[in-house]
């Protein structure tokens, strides 16, 4: 019988001394499969599972093949009960605490009081950006090591859209760096909630000086994440929900892994689960999306393009010059080709398949190559700028995120740097001390699928990344759905009517909102999908280089 090994408490988030004590349901010695209900019910982690004692960053005496691993927590796992009720003692006065909580309310102080109040969080209000919204430029006190918190420390920045303390409140992930401006979730939207948005560990400015790399990980970011709805639930009571979009919905996936109890319900779109840092899952997907005309388009036109180095190079050089790109990292040369690789993959990403007649004829105009290069997956890419913001990614992808392979079989001969084109290649230093941790992805993949509950992900049909799109149960109250030729922008407003309506009716019930909020959800809905109202997944795209993050003086250290 397993034992029920428990994560000790994240250091600076433990309750003071004084404070209410909340009950916490005792576990068996087993450790147990999801609730079935919604309410009342609490499901294990994987801080809950037997870890490595010095933190939850390796595990011992792993199986010897990652899947094996991931179908023994998927299946294995469940057969145990869910944890003992609470004591009817326990149980608090329905009536009473409403009462309570709304003479607290009367009594409360104003929002930029009461955020000024949390240790370790700077604020500064920002002009509002909507009737009725208020926005807060945040930076909070991390640790760079949450298992060694005396350490060096870091500002994580934020961003809170704030409506009123009453309404659900979104926790959104951009699994990168942050905006100072005003942007809006597609659940804040839907719910009227309010957003609290975070950057990732590491992206600057949100990083340690000098930088750790070995500290960038899943499971200390989900621990930024723990600390920060630990340090802001008690002024916002009702229901949270976690999302994302890409890289970002990855973090509200491991954030959940790590603390499912942390947040009520999480929406991921376009996330994927990778295999390896080469999956040859993308290869296969690829070679089957769109006519096969189309295909053998691509592959002639990133044939040519290397065919004709010569001349496309010095177009290159020129146009990106003229956007004040540098590839120094690289060189040009190599550049050029990593460029070329990703064509593939991001025609679809981004586009569809009109993209196919838009392809420039075979033996045009060499600018003509270039400037198709840009559209489709953007020449900085690849520069020094842009290798410099997005380190960081790469070296999670290098470590333990994983990435896709590229298929390069019709490109043999016209290549100088074949095979290379990988993710520890972008990473703007020697990745030698660093390895691929190749159990990361199965332990979060078989804890989603046994244990994820009240988890929606949105999927694009074309988007290349749904290749590794996770599996859900209905049994936990957890669903995912495809758009229609969807590509990586895809989102709830995109589906059609029938799984929209299901997607609604889920978030809706999640964040604790009454049935009669279900047409006013429905018309937001609508809005959003016929471009009447602009709000985003999460997702990046990559073509157009960096977000602006600098704000001269609005993210000083508390």
């Amino acid at each position: 019988m397993a034992r029920d090994l428990k994560a000790a408490p994240v250091p600076g988030t433990e309750a003071p001394r004084g404070a209410p004590q909340q009950y916490t349901p005792r576990r068996k010695e087993c450790l147990r499969s999801p609730a079935k209900s919604f309410h009342g019910k609490r499901g294990p982690g994987i801080f809950a599972w037997p870890l490595h004692p010095g933190g939850p960053t390796q595990m011992k005496r792993f199986p010897r093949r990652p899947s094996l691993l991931a179908l023994a927590l998927a299946l294995g796992l469940q057969a145990c009960g869910g944890p003992e009720a609470a004591p009817e003692a326990a149980v608090p006065n329905a009536v009473e605490e409403s009462q309570t909580r709304v003479r607290a309310q009367d009594a409360a102080p104003d929002i930029l009081t009461q955020l000024q109040a949390i240790p370790g969080l700077a604020v500064l209000e920002a002009a509002s950006p909507a009737p009725g919204v208020r926005f807060f430029l945040m930076s909070y006190d991390q640790p760079a090591d949450h298992w060694h918190p005396n350490g060096a420390r870091f500002l994580q920045r934020m961003t809170l859209l704030y409506r009123s303390a009453e309404a659900p409140m979104v926790l959104a992930s951009t699994g990168y760096g942050i905006s100072p401006f005003f942007s809006q979730y597609e659940p804040t939207r839907l719910l009227g909630g309010n957003q609290l948005l975070m950057g990732h560990r590491f992206f600057e400015p949100s990083g340690p000086t000098p930088a750790d790399w070995k500290l960038l990980s899943i499971e200390q970011a989900a621990a930024d994440h723990h600390r920060v709805v630990q340090a802001f639930k008690p002024l916002f009571p009702g229901k949270w929900i976690s999302t994302g979009g890409s890289k970002g919905g990855m973090a509200s996936v491991y954030h959940r892994a790590f603390y499912p109890n942390d947040v009520d319900a999480t929406v991921a779109y376009v996330a994927p689960n990778s295999y390896g840092t080469k999956d040859p899952r993308y290869v296969r997907f690829l070679a089957k999306l769109g006519t096969p005309e189309c295909r053998e388009k691509i592959r002639v036109f990133q044939r040519e393009t290397l065919e004709r180095r010569a001349e496309v190079e010095p177009r290159f050089v020129e146009t990106t010059q003229a956007q004040g790109l540098t590839y120094n990292m690289l060189g040009v040369d190599k550049a050029l080709e990593f460029t070329v690789l990703e064509f593939a993959f991001a025609f679809w990403q981004y586009g569809d398949a009109s993209l196919c007649d838009a392809i420039p004829a075979r033996g045009g105009p060499a600018q003509d190559i270039v400037d198709f290069l840009d559209w489709v997956v953007g020449l900085s890419y690849m520069s020094d700028s842009d290798s410099e913001y997005y380190a960081p990614y790469a070296f999670q992808a290098a470590t333990q995120l994983g990435s896709y392979d590229s298929e390069e079989r019709h490109l043999r001969g016209v290549q100088r740097y074949p095979g290379q084109y990988v993710p520890s290649a972008l990473v703007p230093f020697d990745m030698t001390p660093y390895r691929f941790n190749p159990f990361a992805m199965p332990l979060i993949e078989g804890w989603v699928k046994a244990f994820g509950q009240r988890m929606l992900f949105i999927y694009g049909e074309n988007d290349p990344w749904s290749t590794g799109a996770f599996s859900v149960r209905a049994s936990n109250d957890s669903y995912r759905f495809y758009v229609p030729g969807g590509n990586h922008g895809s989102g709830i407003s995109q589906l059609p009517s029938a799984e929209r309506a299901v997607a609604l009716a889920r978030l809706r019930d999640w964040a604790g909102l009454p049935p009669a909020s279900a047409a006013a959800m429905e018309q937001r809905s609508l809005a959003v999908s016929s471009g009447e109202e602009l709000v985003t997944t999460g997702a990046v795209d990559r073509r157009r280089g960096p977000p602006a993050t600098d704000v001269s003086g609005a993210f000083g250290r508390p």
